[in-house]
């Protein structure tokens, strides 16, 4: 008879209300008190900078193979991941940057023109979020069709995985997988003239001397929009807000613009906009004086390792040129993000684009700002007032 060991007794709820009221204050306080904690919701979580790069730094240990689902390349180790990952990062390359920074402009320039000035508006659902359904969409070559549906998946998304309710997240993925689907049968039925778009390469892909299969391209497909919708809206929303209530570091980025990259990333290293990824032990091992056998799950919790003060002093204290070097805001290692270089673009292209067509961003305090609900981060409901 074998004999199952149970799990270790829980350290903290994630899913509690206390921790959702402000999960980045939630997280600090776990990195100070429990630095590798136990849940049943989240299993071993890392909070401690040195830990997380620990996973980071050894895939061989801590796999990336964490998925139920393919996942390419996200949950995928080498040497099976490598030829995957060339594939996707050519999407990425400066000259395909390049080519689409004007089509980010254009999306960022209308949604910015059609903001209401001199009272306050409501700006995740006015503004991030369609910006983020926009410039996925048109990067991917999908019709503005899409905006809506995509939208409401998203919202779906969240609340099937904040439940833990399996069979709604399967559900969930299969709506977004035809979603997917729809795009890849149009491109064939049209042939010759489907276009030169993203969706359109990705058919055109070969891996081992063959095509991408569907669920090849799906899973790809997913791994980019899933994390592109949601990042990118959490993303503006925690910018704006940043630039808000700090005037003075607003009027600095309007005077200098070419500062906004490191801005950027130095005040989404504060307030993450992506709070966890996840791991799965290869082999018995300790971390932070937890022996944990072969097949133990973790979490890398983003949110909190970018504020550990072992690695950056205050973690509050905004400071682009020391931190650069320490950020994982797109992580590091082996699977660092082949996306950055789309993200960083369009948060660069849509807050210059705010910034030149506004002379001022105030906060708004009535109705307070609502913070978004895990797994999302950010904010679910944020006022402000441009001038």
């Amino acid at each position: 008879m074998v004999t199952i060991p149970s799990a270790p007794p829980a350290d903290w709820d994630p899913a509690s209300d206390d921790v959702q009221r402000d999960q980045i204050a939630a997280y600090d306080a776990m990195r100070r008190r429990c630095p590798v904690a136990y849940s049943d919701y989240l299993w071993w979580s890392l909070f401690r900078h040195a830990d997380v790069m620990r996973a980071l730094g050894d895939a061989e240990t801590f796999s990336n193979a964490a998925s139920n689902h393919l996942s390419i390349p996200n949950a995928m180790d080498p040497p099976e991941h490598t030829p995957y990952r060339r594939i996707v990062e050519r999407y990425f390359a400066p000259e395909r940057m390049a080519a689409f920074e004007p089509v980010c402009r254009s999306i960022a320039e209308a949604l910015v023109a059609a903001l209401p000035r001199g009272r306050a508006f409501e700006l995740m659902a006015g503004f991030a979020q369609p910006f983020a359904l926009r410039v996925q969409c048109a990067f991917m070559g999908w019709p503005d069709t899409l905006h809506e549906p995509l939208g409401e998946w998203i919202a779906s998304n969240h609340r099937a995985i904040r439940a833990g309710d399996r069979a709604a997240m399967a559900r969930v993925a299969l709506e977004f997988d035809n979603h997917i689907v729809q795009q890849l049968v149009v491109r064939r039925d049209a042939g010759e003239q489907a276009g030169d778009d993203v969706t359109s390469r990705l058919l055109r892909e070969r891996i081992h001397g063959r095509p991408l299969s569907d669920e090849e391209i799906v899973s790809i497909v997913r791994n980019w929009t899933v994390g592109e919708l949601g990042t990118i809206a959490a993303s503006v929303g925690i910018l704006v807000q940043y630039l808000a209530a700090h005037p003075l570091l607003q009027a600095e980025l309007r005077r200098r613009p070419a500062d906004l990259p490191d801005a950027i990333d130095e005040i989404l290293r504060i307030h993450a906009p992506l709070i966890a990824n996840r791991r799965i032990t290869t082999c018995p091992v300790e971390i932070g004086g937890h022996q944990m056998a072969a097949g133990e799950r973790l979490t890398l919790i983003w949110a909190s390792a970018n504020r550990d003060e072992a690695r950056f002093g205050d973690p509050d204290a905004y400071d682009p040129a020391r931190n650069r070097d320490h950020n994982l805001l797109y992580g590091a290692g082996l699977h660092v993000c082949p996306g950055a270089p789309l993200a960083r673009l369009e948060l660069r292209v849509l807050m210059a684009t705010l910034l030149a067509g506004t002379q001022g961003i105030a906060e708004v305090t009535d109705p307070a700002p609502e913070r978004a609900l895990f797994p999302a981060s950010g904010f679910s409901r944020l006022s402000v007032r441009l001038e």
